[in-house]
């Protein structure tokens, strides 16, 4: 896979650096972004100064047309050289290793494998941190097809051709500058081997002799081999065109803009001390630039060059074919040392590295249409791309709209729902409920008091728990667990209990295939079917109960025949107690009180085709750090032993109580919205806690006005849908560069998102995924129009 790794340096050896690492796919946007801080080692500096000197004063650079003669022996040079190129090398690594770099560098392995191809760009304007030998990293070591490159800070988007024709030659212009005391030959025998190459040699030019062979034909490739040096601000330099004549970049700046805009690539520096002229070459957006870090001797120039053509031209990719010519270097540091580092490349972020085949071709000559524009007004142009993006808009909508009632949307839409539920603002408990709950501590304590056990909560413990719970005075109990068998002739009290308790309200199944229960539960024999309630959930595909059950009709063979569900009986009971009323009104509608519970049908908002028989509402779960916080509980062998304080007895008159299992062996475990988010742990709850949220749904609606989750109709949804297409095209009406056409698309989706949730904070699901997928659709319809038309 070929990885983009982009580290953006801002800062300098002396006081800090803040790093900022990016990894993606290449072609692809940053996957990862992750920050962190490279210490200050001024120490560096004066190792690499120390260094550049030693190694300056070898011989037969191609620096300047002046020799330099070594004073000492050249043996004793060399070996000085090479010590401190290798303390160099282990004073950055150091560096690169501290502890607010380590979780960037140890983040970056993770993302990488060694058959990775990567490409690392060093993104600073410092001049020292751009003369660092970034080769010498430790992490190259293990990573044989991984290069590493230099790149400016700031950089122009190049815009790139639409078509193109493949033609004979690749077109280079070779600049053979001044060559005192050099040999320049054997570059040129070496460009002359290209296959399928075209190359223009300019012998020690002058100065309008060369601008104006840039300016006069489309050029691939940019050469130059002769005498060079970076000047003392390492932001520029010069080029040492023939014996007389010395020049900056900035001298031929206007022609090398032009050759960039009629397709220039790449540029080849095979001199000495080209980090000066990178910069400048940068600023005038060429897309790759290969220069050598420091002065280069002539034998070093020449294999490197051999062996980059050789790789490069036969379809290698630039990056490795560079690393590969570098590495070959190392046969020959006895005599060159530190070669391997010399050459590095420096790139415009925004260009792709091309190969060969790439500068065989060339953008296809337009056809020139005078006659059809001559007639066409501004006016008429523009209503014609009024026309396009109307038309366009309305056809994307339809297309969102109809694959979105087709239920290919839902999963996406419930996953937005999630995300939104779960980053509502905190509530509070509901102080109006207690629950006793029932895990395996409970089991034991049964087991150990000899009760006789026919599930998780025996006769014994049942008849205590009911009896201890009257000292609290509680408005209703509900008893959320199975019990299909008589009381056992031992505890008639239970069954007397169980037939007269008018606050006991208890549960069943429903018989139904597609639970996996087709047979049901039926209730406790004992229990009047007034107070007889199903406990069945609508879960949706993904297991998740979004939604709530509140009236079914159960089929005849059912042994559950109870209508109402467990959450609403236990709601209704305890509003009956403060004299408010449920009926069903003239819209059909259930009505409690002065609040309505809009049914849902088989299309409501982000719900298409759904199963919406019974009488089904949207679940508006309390927002809570976990969905078990919804009330205050306590166990069961707290109660039987009298372990529950005084003040929570009082607090807890007319309440409601109910008593669920939360043992992990029991398969009454359910979903919620926040399950995407909570840890593992709490992905799943016990039934008895969502059965509170779901009564505490209703409560909370009727008696502290808190909204229940509202949609809008289909038609105003797909309106909705329509205006945020509509926003699409007009964006890329206005806006036509690629990049900012691309912020401003994030920026109007985070908005809609923004809009989303503050109205969800307000209980209203109203669309998130539909007008997100009609946005980008919209305007990547209306920019592939306009390129086709152009």
């Amino acid at each position: 896979m070929q990885k983009l790794v982009v580290l953006k340096l801002d800062g300098d050896l002396s006081q800090g650096v803040k790093v900022t690492l990016e990894i993606g796919a290449e072609g692809d946007r940053a996957s990862i972004e992750v920050q962190g801080y490279l210490t200050p080692n001024p120490e560096i500096i004066a190792d690499y100064e120390l260094w550049r000197i030693t190694y300056r004063s070898l011989s037969n650079f191609r620096l300047t047309p002046v020799n330099i003669h070594v004073g000492s022996s050249l043996s004793e040079h060399l070996k000085k050289c090479r010590e401190l190129n290798e303390k160099l090398g282990q004073q950055m690594n150091s560096w690169l290793n501290c502890n607010s770099f380590r979780l960037l560098k140890e983040k970056l392995l993770k993302q990488l494998t060694l058959d990775d191809t990567v490409r690392v760009l060093i993104k600073t304007s410092d001049i020292w941190l751009r003369r660092l030998p970034w080769n010498l990293w430790d992490l190259f070591e293990d990573y044989s097809q991984a290069e590493v490159a230099l790149s400016a800070p700031e950089y122009e988007y190049l815009a790139k051709s639409k078509t193109s024709i493949i033609r004979g030659k690749v077109k280079i212009l070779a600049i053979l500058g001044n060559s005192e005391g050099i040999l320049i030959d054997k570059d040129r025998e070496l460009l002359e081997m290209l296959p399928d190459a075209e190359t223009t040699f300019l012998v020690e030019p002058q100065r309008s002799q060369l601008n104006e062979q840039i300016w006069e034909q489309d050029w691939d490739i940019l050469f130059f081999a002769g005498h060079s040096e970076s000047l003392e601000d390492g932001k520029s330099g010069n080029i040492y065109i023939n014996k007389t004549d010395c020049l900056t970049i900035d001298e031929l700046k206007y022609g090398l803009l032009k050759a960039v805009s009629k397709g220039l690539q790449l540029a080849i520096f095979n001199s000495c001390d080209g980090l000066g002229l990178a910069h400048q070459l940068e600023d005038l957006h060429i897309p790759q630039i290969i220069v050598m870090r420091e002065a280069v001797q002539d034998l070093v120039a020449q294999e490197f060059l051999k062996n980059f053509l050789k790789k490069f031209s036969s379809g290698e990719s630039m990056y490795l074919a560079v690393r590969e010519s570098r590495e070959k270097l190392h046969g020959i540091e006895d005599k060159y040392p530190c070669a391997v580092s010399l050459p590095v490349i420096c790139q415009n972020p925004a260009a792709v590295p091309p190969t060969w085949k790439d500068f065989l071709r060339n953008p296809q000559t337009e056809i020139s249409k005078p006659q059809v524009n001559k007639y066409r007004t501004k006016a008429q142009l523009r209503w014609r791309r009024i026309k396009v993006i109307l038309l366009s808009s309305l056809v994307i909508t339809g297309l969102v709209m109809g694959v979105r009632s087709l239920g290919l949307l839902q999963a996406s839409e419930l996953k937005a729902f999630d995300h939104m539920m779960g980053l509502r603002p905190e509530e509070k408990p509901d102080s109006r409920f207690l629950i006793v709950t029932i895990d395996e501590a409970d089991i034991q304590y049964q087991n150990r008091m000899n009760m006789n056990m026919r599930w998780s909560l025996s006769d014994q413990a049942l008849a205590q728990l009911l009896k201890k719970l009257d000292q609290y005075q509680p408005n209703t109990i509900g008893l959320d667990i199975y019990r299909d068998f008589p009381v056992d002739s031992n505890s008639a009290d239970l069954a007397t209990r169980l037939q007269q308790d008018k606050r006991l309200f208890t549960v069943c199944k429903v018989s139904a295939a597609s639970d996996g229960a087709p047979e049901g539960t039926p209730p406790p024999p004992e229990v009047p079917e007034e107070r007889q309630s199903f406990s069945d959930f609508v879960a949706d595909d993904n297991d998740i109960a979004r939604r709530q059950l509140l009236h079914l009709t159960p089929p005849l063979t059912s042994p559950c025949a109870a209508e109402y569900a467990f959450s609403l009986q236990i709601a209704l009971h305890y509003l009956e107690a403060k004299g408010i009323k449920s009926y069903i009104n003239s819209q059909n509608h259930l009505q409690i009180g002065n609040v309505v519970f809009k049914q849902l049908k088989s299309h409501t908002s982000g719900y298409q085709r759904i199963d919406a028989l019974g009488y089904q509402v949207l679940a508006n779960y309390r927002s809570l750090s976990s969905p078990q916080n919804i009330a205050q509980q306590v166990s069961l062998r707290d109660v039987l032993n009298n372990k529950i304080n005084s003040e929570l007895v009082e607090l807890l008159k007319g309440r409601i109580i109910l008593i669920g299992v939360t043992a992990p062996t029991t398969t009454d475990y359910w979903q919620t919205p926040y399950s995407a988010k909570a840890g593992s742990n709490q992905k799943l709850i016990p039934g008895v806690f969502v059965q509170a949220h779901m009564s505490s749904q209703i409560l909370s609606a009727v008696l502290d006005h808190r909204p229940l989750l509202w949609w809008w109709p289909t038609w105003v949804e797909a309106l909705w849908v329509w205006a945020w297409s509509l926003l699409g095209g007009i964006l890329a009406w206005y806006i036509r560069h690629p990049i900012r056409l691309g912020a401003a698309g994030i920026i109007m989706l985070f908005s809609l998102f923004t809009i989303c949730f503050g109205i969800f904070t307000q209980a209203g699901w109203i669309p998130l995924i539909p007008p997100a997928l009609a946005l980008i659709s919209t305007q990547v319809a209306v920019v592939s129009r306009d390129i086709r038309n152009q």
